[in-house]
C-alpha cells in the first residue's frame, strides 16, 4: 500500500442538494438585479436632487436681494419723530405715594417660653425591656432615665431623656436616635 500525503491534497468539493435532493438556485442573479436595481434608484435621486438645485438658481424671484430702498434725509428726520416713546400714562393707584409716608406700628410682643422638655422613648410592664431600650440608646450616644409610675392600670417603667431646655434640641436627639433604628419617641412637656 502506498503512502498518501493527505495534508496536501485539497478535498473534494461536495454538490450542494436540499433536502429533497434537487440542486440549490444560483443567488449569484439575485444579488446582482439588486445591486443594479439600487444603483439605478440612486442616479434617479441624484439627478433630481441637482434638477432642484438648478431650478433654484435659475429661477427669477430667488436671483432679486432683498434690500431695503435708501432713504432721504428729510424721511430720516420724520421717521426719528415717530420713534420716539409717548408720555407714559397718569397712574391710578396711589399705593405706591402712600407707601413712602406709611409708618409701621411695632408692636410689644412677649415670647413665652413653655418650660423644659423630655422625650419618652418607651413605656414598658417589666425594668428588663426598660434596661434594654436604655443601652440602646446609649450606644447610640445619648444618655436616658427609666422611671417607675404606678397608675390606675399597674407599675410601668418609662425610659426617657431631658429634660431639655428647648424643643429644638429634643428633636435634634430624636433624629439621632431614628438613624439608629429607635423610633416612636415622643416629645411633651416636663411635668
Amino acid at each position: 500500500m502506498a503512502n498518501q500525503d493527505y495534508v496536501s491534497r485539497t478535498p473534494a468539493k461536495k454538490k450542494k442538494t436540499h433536502h429533497n435532493g434537487k440542486k440549490p438556485a444560483k443567488t449569484a442573479n439575485k444579488s446582482s438585479s439588486k445591486s443594479t436595481l439600487i444603483s439605478l434608484l440612486l442616479i434617479v435621486l441624484l439627478t433630481a436632487f441637482i434638477y432642484a438645485l438648478w431650478s433654484l438658481k435659475t429661477d427669477p424671484s430667488t436671483k432679486t436681494p432683498l434690500v431695503e430702498p435708501i432713504k432721504s434725509v428729510k424721511e430720516k428726520s420724520v421717521s426719528k419723530k415717530t420713534n420716539e416713546l409717548p408720555k407714559p400714562p397718569k397712574e391710578k393707584w396711589t399705593y405706591v405715594k402712600d407707601l413712602e409716608t406709611k409708618e409701621v406700628e411695632v408692636g410689644k410682643y412677649k415670647v413665652e417660653e413653655k418650660g423644659p422638655y423630655k422625650m419618652q422613648c418607651g413605656s414598658f410592664r417589666t425594668q428588663e425591656q426598660a434596661e434594654t431600650l436604655k443601652a440602646r440608646i446609649a450606644f447610640s450616644g445619648l444618655e436616658a432615665q427609666i422611671s417607675t409610675v404606678t397608675g390606675k392600670n399597674g407599675t410601668w417603667n418609662k425610659v426617657f431623656l431631658g429634660p431639655y431646655p428647648r424643643k429644638r434640641l429634643a428633636e435634634k436627639d430624636r433624629h439621632m436616635l431614628k438613624r439608629n433604628n429607635i423610633n416612636y419617641c415622643q416629645i411633651w412637656l416636663w411635668q
